[in-house]
């Protein structure tokens, strides 16, 4: 659009110089005393204004820069080797003897993923597997964030370049998530250690990459992946573990209830003796017991060879 309205006033500065330098106008009269005008382009005058004007409207469209929000260009100047930054908007760079490429100074989603179509390389599964401290193999799904620093964007484009994520941003992240994952165990991904394990990933991977003018955010592990071998070996042991736990409860239970009769035992010993004891101060006492279980529809028993007991006349029945 910038472009557009430049060339069409360069194309008017261009008509009204040709029409103001290049044209000769003529005043003639006829016979009558009529007076008319005749106008004339002196080609020899215009050709000088054309070329110009030719030479503007292309050197001047091509000098226009429009650098977007949250973007910079960096400048290359062929002739003096230097290296200088365009900020966001408009921009004059003298073509032919500058060289621009656009970077990307916002915040930058880089993701490794298993599931094709979400990571950076969506037609593959791009899960970064890595030993852990038992020697396991252990797949993650992870997202960094990651930003360019302003400051350095020249020295990124002369050391690096705008293939900086594949050259620099990946292997980093390979490196540093592989050496913080050998450093624990395979059960620690899925406890309260994960945020250690992310802690430990931020802190190292922004160390490495801001040597090379690299802003590290924020790097999160999204998804933990075993092979088919661990993930059988968990289900046993689950399976192992729920089965201690059920022959654990049927001993405590068998345990309980060995105590429950112990405690039955001590408390009909304990009531013997008592009888015992009661029996021994006074015999009648048997004969008490005795009728005491007799069933009710009993009316009459022999307390001993010489008595007979009437209970229903006892009883009053």
């Amino acid at each position: 659009m910038v472009n557009f309205i430049l060339f069409l006033i360069v194309l008017g500065v261009i008509l009204l110089l040709i029409w103001k330098f290049a044209v000769k106008i003529t005043v003639k009269e006829k016979r009558g005393g009529e007076i008319f005008t005749t106008s004339k382009v002196s080609w020899l005058k215009a050709l000088p204004i054309i070329i110009v004007g030719l030479l503007v409207l292309i050197v001047l469209p091509a000098s226009i820069k429009v650098v977007p929000v949250g973007h910079c260009l960096v400048v290359f100047n062929i002739m003096t080797k230097n290296y200088s930054i365009a900020r966001e908007g408009i921009n004059f760079i003298f073509p032919f003897v500058n060289q621009t490429i656009q970077y990307d100074l916002r915040r930058q989603e880089y993701t490794m993923a298993k599931q094709r179509g979400e990571g950076r390389r969506a037609n593959v599964d791009d899960a970064l597997w890595s030993p852990t401290k038992e020697g396991l193999q252990i797949g993650l799904d992870l997202t960094c964030w990651h930003r360019v620093d302003p400051l350095r964007v020249a020295e990124i484009h002369r050391k690096i370049g705008p293939l900086y994520e594949e050259k620099v941003i990946r292997p980093s992240i390979r490196s540093v998530v592989r050496h913080v994952v050998s450093e624990y165990r395979v059960m620690d991904v899925y406890s309260a250690q994960r945020k250690a394990i992310e802690h430990a990933i931020n802190e190292r991977l922004k160390t490495s990459l801001a040597k090379d003018g690299f802003i590290i955010d924020d790097v999160i592990l999204r998804d933990v992946t075993f092979t088919k071998e661990f993930e059988r070996a968990i289900e046993e042991k689950q399976v192992a573990e729920q089965t201690a736990k059920k022959m654990e409860y049927v001993l405590d239970k068998e345990k309980k209830e060995a105590e429950r009769r112990v405690i039955e035992a001590k408390g009909k010993a304990n009531a013997i003796e008592i009888v015992n004891r009661v029996l021994r101060k006074s015999p009648d006492y048997i004969n008490y017991l005795y009728v005491d279980k007799l069933s009710d529809d009993v009316k009459v028993i022999v307390s001993d060879q010489r008595t007979i007991m009437d209970l229903k006349g006892m009883l009053g029945k």
